[in-house]
């Protein structure tokens, strides 16, 4: 039977059939291995409370837009802001409960590991590293709540400059 060229794109990750992963132009390419390990859990040289912040300052920040627009205080008419903000620090706080439950129950603390063992991969490691997600989404909740109460004068600022 003769090969198609679907067949030479997509292929068994390296070439072993009982990996479970197949290597795609797409999965397998070096710009998705690049962008893959620059982000913050895999780049090295991060401290786990460095990697938990800016893992949380991503997502703390970009929990408030779909809350506003989307959520049940959309309509509440004193504040909606507010009931977005609030609704954006919860789910922090259950995404920290989940990671430090993930931590607690399938890692082991760093007196059970070989010396040298990357903190990621300790109990303790993983509770800073949840820690920094609590502060990082917890603080930029709080700054995209700011920003969006405030958005007003920011903006009379901005065109001030500009114009």
């Amino acid at each position: 039977m003769a090969e198609t060229g679907y067949t030479q794109m997509v292929k068994a990750y390296n070439d072993d059939p009982f990996t479970g992963h197949l290597s795609t132009p797409i999965s397998d390419s070096g710009f998705t291995r690049a962008l893959i390990n620059n982000l913050p859990i895999y780049r090295k040289g991060l401290s786990p409370l460095a990697r938990g912040l800016e893992v949380g300052l991503a997502h703390g920040y970009f929990l408030i837009g779909p809350e506003v627009v989307l959520g049940p205080g959309r309509d509440f008419s004193a504040d909606p802001y507010l009931s977005a903000l609030l609704t954006a620090v919860v789910i922090v706080v259950i995404g920290t409960i989940g990671l430090n439950a993930h931590g607690l129950v399938s890692l082991k603390s760093a007196t059970e590991c070989e010396p040298g063992t990357d903190a990621m991969q300790t109990s303790e490691g993983w509770s800073l590293f949840a820690s920094g997600f609590f502060l990082g989404g917890a603080g930029s909740a709080f700054m995209a709540y700011f920003l969006l109460e405030k958005f007003s004068t920011i903006d009379a600022i901005f065109r001030g400059f500009v114009n």
